[in-house]
């Protein structure tokens, strides 16, 4: 008779609802997920996934509250009766933001800290240190300051951490979100070396899907509470959110469905043909006004952060600002928007600088979404936060509601801002933005927490902004979004403008910014599945 392992995490039968809630936020989950397997957890923003990862390690429903009917199983471990604390030997978490996780200043600092909260040996603790730093590759940043890292090297760094530990299992909440490209492949590089040479389980939730299911073992798709478990081609068949080259796939009637660029591209080869040459898009005439920027230059003590950056955004045009962590982006937005001190340079819109303008003018004049948007949230409701923004702006009542129900449908008007998810906080903080109406529009990474479904409605919301005569700026490393959404880039590195032009020209001639169906059907200058289905005008499938 042969022995079959028991799985590092078992769901049997499990519902969980929480007090005061219609509905189940899980229901009748069954799930098994094997030791050394790499998960990836996928669906609509609100489908559940985040009660799934509380689950694992104990958040669920021991600090969230509610009922749990069923049972849940972690290395053996009953949640119900095994509280987080209980569960920090087996269950490792590294959230969205790993720096707001850091409990200490340096990188050696920060993995050890967790091993000294489970009182192991100094012995051990050293040899595990040692470990982790060749591991994760980040032995030559031991001294390092934590906030003198890169987004890619934070992430590292917080895997290490809860890796010191020797978890069986680590949960991870969107760890590319607020990368760029390089930066999170080098993650996924690491995280695929702890479930390949360690036999780590490693559960992934990703609203980025591209970027990740190439690396998967299996996919759990989650839709409405309910839990579907498969073989990533298997489940990609019938998600309801796909990458663009699975929707691409599906669209041409690919079979078996491809899941990389690689894949599709074999498969392409008749597109192509098809599709043969295709001019780039005409440029629009530009229109006047605006924000004009000349000379802007930022400091943060002796780091030169923006370097004399001259920039001009036109109406009627989304731009993207683009270019690896640290390369300057966050600090020209704040510089552009009046708030970031800026060492030299002139900012215009309109004939004003918004630097000049009191905060309650300068929000009509340049409107910023920024990295962390619950910094801007400080009522105690969602519709408390739209109502006052529809008194702000003197609008209609209901503007920002119905603007936040566009974005990111169904969040509850009684929910408190710090309740919502990432993503959810993300669109409210833009609803109010959008309520403003300000001429000119900045976001900073305004996809992180985002499904495709509500990127797509943040398109069409910032489409309709720029066709009223505004000016958005947005600085991401979301490719896809870019090419959905964007008419211009602009890259950025060490605070120098290095490339600017249309989204096309820019994107496709750079491996590392091209979206995956610029890939998979090069050289044509086509960068969404909905531009193939209008070069061809085939019906949808």
């Amino acid at each position: 008779m042969s022995w079959t392992p028991a799985p590092t995490v078992l769901f049997e039968d499990v519902t969980i609802t929480y007090d005061g809630s219609d509905a189940p936020a899980l229901t009748h989950v069954d799930l098994s997920i094997e030791e050394g397997e790499l998960a990836l957890v996928v669906g609509r923003t609100g489908s559940g996934k985040s009660t799934l990862l509380g689950a694992i390690n104990g958040l669920v429903p021991h600090f969230t509250g509610g009922h749990l009917e069923g049972r849940v199983l972690v290395a053996g471990r009953d949640i119900a009766t095994h509280r987080p604390r209980d569960l920090a030997d087996v269950v490792g978490v590294v959230g969205q933001d790993p720096l707001a996780g850091f409990v200490t200043e340096t990188v050696e600092a920060e993995l050890a800290y967790g091993m000294e909260q489970l009182g192991l040996p100094p012995e051990t603790m050293r040899r595990r240190v040692e470990e982790v730093l060749d591991v994760m590759d980040i032995a030559d940043l031991r001294d390092a300051p934590l906030r003198d890292l890169s987004g890619g090297q934070q992430q590292r760094v917080a895997i290490g951490a809860v890796l010191t530990q020797h978890p069986q299992v680590i949960v991870l909440d969107e760890p590319t979100s607020a990368l760029d490209p390089t930066a999170a492949e080098d993650v996924l590089a690491a995280i695929s070396r702890l479930v390949h040479d360690l036999s780590t389980t490693v559960i992934v939730a990703e609203h980025r899907i591209e970027r990740v299911i190439h690396h998967a073992d299996s996919v759990i798709h989650v839709v409405d509470g309910r839990v579907e478990h498969g073989p990533p081609a298997q489940m990609m068949i019938t998600s309801s959110v796909a990458p663009p080259v699975v929707e691409l796939g599906r669209w041409a009637g690919w079979t078996p469905l491809p899941l990389s660029v690689r894949d599709a591209r074999r498969a392409a080869g008749p597109l192509r043909r098809e599709i043969g040459e295709i001019p780039s898009p005409a440029t629009p005439p530009e229109q006047p006004g605006g924000l004009e920027a000349k000379g802007v230059t930022v400091r943060h003590g002796r780091l030169v952060a923006v370097d004399g950056v001259d920039l001009t955004l036109r109406p009627g045009t989304i731009t993207a600002l683009m270019g690896r962590n640290g390369a300057g982006k966050s600090s020209l937005l704040w510089a552009l928007q009046g708030s970031g001190r800026r060492a030299a340079g002139t900012v215009s819109v309109d004939g004003a600088d918004p630097a000049e303008l009191a905060p309650a003018v300068r929000r009509t004049v340049v409107g910023l979404v920024p990295q962390t948007p619950g910094d801007l949230l400080y009522l105690e409701t969602v519709g408390g936060e739209c109502e006052r923004a529809d008194l702000d702006a003197e609008v209609a009542a209901g503007t920002c509601a119905a603007l936040l129900e566009e974005i990111a449908p169904g969040i509850p008007a009684d929910r408190h801002p710090r309740d919502l998810s990432e993503g959810q906080r993300l669109a409210l903080v833009l609803a109010i933005q959008l309520t403003a109406d300000p001429p000119v529009l900045l976001l900073d990474e305004p996809t992180r927490g985002l499904d495709y479904t509500a990127k797509s409605a943040l398109t069409r919301a910032l489409r309709s902004v720029v066709a009223r005569g505004r000016t958005v700026l947005l600085s991401t490393h979301d490719v896809e979004f870019v090419a959905e959404a964007a008419d211009r880039v602009v890259v950025m590195a060490d605070g120098e403008v290095i490339s600017d032009g249309p989204t096309a020209d820019v994107v496709t001639s750079s491996p590392a910014f091209a979206p995956q169906v610029a890939k998979v059907l090069a050289p044509a200058p086509l960068l969404t599945v909905a531009a193939v289905r209008a070069a061809l005008t085939r019906p949808t499938a």
